[in-house]
């Protein structure tokens, strides 16, 4: 339930409506706008009587929300959540974020180098695994620790925002400790207990869409943050499994407008998880912003035939930077721009 406060309503008006909300044994969650307040009402059981609430000073509407995702809900929130990060890279206005790097954090060299190429074209996020779930036990698992040092390190030399995945509620600690986003994956996407404790820390939360899991999943699982205080959360589409073996997953660019529609929480996309093959992301990633993203997920590595995971969709920095441009000129057609560069240098639109 939202109540929706007059523009000319009084602070003492609005945390009347609060206590009156706590009193019923409900948690009330004032959310000042640019024209008014609304309160929204967390744990409605149904057996709300609204009838109190309409009757209070500076009221002016009841909105019962009829999603099963509250506080996720356009009908919750109208305004576009923007997550800010400490390099000031904002993620859900109107400008457009890039977040590349490899898939796994390998060495110093490595993530270091990468970091400098990436932000000399633009891109503002560094990606880049220290806990790695993979589908094979006997597979890369990641540097752990180690690697997070080695993010916070090019983050250090390059001015970099650090995105990587917690796995499990052991690594959460480490991840929040270093990361400025926390990852919550795919395989992950409905580990409830994850998602509180990764909402209880505080920081944004990238949250992947699940490999078989439908919009409003992805959107039930973001809720699980926001129930927690946490309202910084970013969607991404990442691809669900098809029958066609032709790539890796189905990028579904149609979830971009209908979560748009649906949420006020800005989505990203994945085009190398989504298609799994090199040649394949460009193409999905002029498409991905084309659709509407708020940002892109790309991975880029400096020698993809030697990377310890996902070589065979991880870009070379030359096609990262073309890349960059290309989408220059597709957000400028749209109305929107690309992230301003941490190198004061505006990326060049190639027409």
């Amino acid at each position: 339930m939202l109540i929706v406060m007059r523009h000319d309503a009084t602070p003492e008006q609005v945390q009347a409506v609060v206590d009156v909300i706590n009193e019923m044994g409900y948690e009330a969650r004032p959310m000042p706008g640019k024209q008014r307040t609304a309160v929204g009402l967390v744990g409605n059981d149904g057996k709300v009587n609204a009838d109190r609430l309409e009757s209070l000073g500076g009221v002016l509407e009841i909105i019962h929300v009829s999603q099963p995702y509250k506080q996720v809900s356009r009908e919750w929130r109208d305004e576009p959540t923007i997550v800010e990060l400490p390099n000031g890279t904002r993620i859900g206005g109107s400008e457009i974020a890039v977040m590349a790097g490899p898939c796994s954090v390998e060495s110093e060299a490595q993530i270091v180098g990468v970091a400098q190429r990436l932000r000399e074209a633009g891109a503002t996020i560094l990606r880049g695994g220290a806990f790695k779930p993979r589908t094979s036990p006997y597979a890369f698992q990641g540097m752990g620790e180690a690697g997070l040092k080695l993010l916070a390190l090019a983050r250090q030399e390059s001015g970099m925002s650090i995105v990587t995945e917690a796995l499990d509620e052991e690594s959460l600690a480490l991840v929040a400790a270093y990361a400025d986003i926390i990852q919550i994956g795919a395989r992950n996407m409905q580990n409830f207990s994850l998602l509180r404790r990764a909402g209880r820390t505080g920081k944004p939360i990238l949250l992947k869409r699940g490999m078989a899991a439908t919009v409003k999943d992805l959107l039930l699982s973001a809720e699980y943050v926001l129930a927690e205080g946490n309202g910084q959360v970013i969607l991404c589409e990442r691809g669900v499994r098809g029958f066609d073996t032709h790539t890796r997953n189905l990028l579904d660019l149609t979830a971009i407008p209908v979560v748009k529609s649906l949420s006020h929480l800005p989505i990203i996309a994945d085009p190398s998880h989504g298609t799994g093959l090199r040649a394949k992301v460009i193409p999905m990633a002029r498409a991905a912003v084309a659709a509407g993203a708020d940002g892109l997920m790309v991975e880029v590595h400096p020698d993809p035939e030697r990377a310890m995971s996902d070589g065979a969709q991880s870009l070379y920095p030359e096609q990262f930077e073309e890349l960059m441009e290309q989408i220059a000129v597709i957000a400028e057609a749209i109305g929107r721009e690309l992230v301003p560069s941490l190198t004061g240098r505006p990326v060049r639109a190639v027409v």
